[in-house]
């Protein structure tokens, strides 16, 4: 019987629509936990998105004037179940990944979400230990599923708060949608136990940013981290231009001035942000005070120890934030590949990745280069 060759195919897309590399079944990649990229990075953080919708309009990441009424959704039909979501999991748990997040859009969107969360917290990694399961939200609908969320097996929830400020926060999220019922939902995750919870901060330069101190000072010594996220280039609807990008320096700076802080070491591998201590009056960390973390996308590349892949709410597999082209696990899952085919795609895919868009970027600035290539939507595979 001759061996069959599946070409993984980005077609979400139609100008991603460039093949990626094609895996022969012939040539097994078996799952080790060991799998490691061509940089030798190894994959150890999946992101699943479970959703391509979201009830806010951020400007930053799904724009009203293109997200709009007649926008075309993804049919349910084009969803992996969760039995199929699972599955893939397990497969990537086999890999190495020790970290699920999911993701949206908005996932607690997703009608029985908290179904997924029990299949997914029964996994395992390959050490029997059992993965870190989290989810990231815009808090909206937090305050009445928490306690469900919990039940199910979530251990952490991450709320995006863009500013305490009701005026702002409702022209950021362009629905009107009022911060203290996000505030609520903060609370009543914490009531859960879901936590430690971390609130991610997108600062935009002459929208948000003097939200910053009054995030600082509201958050501090609560035991939730806050993070302050660079505005960053994903995707092609947002409008992105670099002098709407204010630095994490220049946060961290002003913070500092008022609160003073000591820089933190990385607690994991592969960790995207900078950590800062609030410091007590001997000048060292004070536990209790907590801390921040600063995620600079734009300013200070962090692709070297890069261990996260994304997979999309339709089975594609991306490799970056910032890709041009993801790899189609749902045409081997539902085209009846066995979970050996399955797992040795992960592996061609991962193995061949060389990804470093943001180092890239910083040795060649825009203005200087070709013009950029339609990047995949933040909110098609999360942040």
């Amino acid at each position: 019987m001759s061996e069959r060759v599946i070409p993984l195919v980005d077609q979400r897309i139609p100008t991603l629509q460039a093949p990626a590399a094609a895996f022969d079944p012939a040539t097994r990649i078996a799952a080790t936990g060991l799998l490691a990229d061509r940089l030798g990075r190894p994959l150890r953080d999946l992101r699943i998105s479970v959703t391509d919708r979201c009830n806010f309009r951020c400007s930053y990441c799904m724009p009203k004037e293109i997200f709009d009424k007649d926008y075309a959704y993804l049919p349910h039909s084009a969803l992996l179940s969760f039995e199929e979501i699972t599955r893939v999991a397990r497969l990537f748990a086999a890999h190495g990944v020790r970290k699920l997040r999911l993701t949206g859009g908005e996932p607690l969107l997703r009608k029985n979400i908290e179904i997924l969360i029990e299949q997914l917290a029964a996994l395992r990694t390959v050490d029997g230990e059992p993965l870190d399961l989290t989810l990231t939200t815009n808090g909206s609908l937090l305050a009445r599923k928490a306690r469900a969320l919990k039940d199910a097996g979530l251990q952490r929830v991450t709320v995006s708060l863009d500013g305490l400020d009701d005026a702002v926060f409702r022209r950021m999220n362009d629905v009107d949608f009022p911060v203290q019922d996000v505030l609520e939902g903060i609370q009543a995750a914490r009531d859960a136990g879901l936590g430690p919870i971390k609130i991610n901060m997108v600062v935009k330069r002459g929208t948000n940013e003097h939200e910053i101190l009054p995030m600082a000072r509201h958050f501090r010594g609560t035991g939730m981290v806050l993070r302050f996220i660079e505005y960053m280039d994903v995707g092609a609807t947002n409008g992105w231009r670099m002098d709407e990008v204010l630095p994490s320096a220049e946060v961290v700076k002003k913070i500092h001035a008022e609160l003073p802080l000591v820089q933190l070491g990385a607690s994991a591998p592969g960790e995207t942000a900078e950590r800062w201590g609030y410091a007590g009056p001997d000048g060292r960390h004070d536990p209790a005070l907590g801390e921040i973390g600063v995620i600079s996308s734009v300013t200070h590349a962090f692709c070297g120890d890069c261990n996260r892949a994304r997979l999309s709410t339709e089975g594609r597999l991306y490799l970056c934030l910032f890709a041009t082209q993801g790899h189609d696990l749902r045409s081997l899952i539902r085209g009846g590949a066995s979970d050996a085919d399955i797992e040795s795609a992960i592996g061609h895919i991962w193995g061949a990745r060389d990804d470093r868009y943001s180092e890239l970027r910083s040795l060649q600035p825009p203005e200087l280069g070709s013009p950029p290539q339609r990047r995949v939507e933040m909110s098609y595979i999360g942040g």
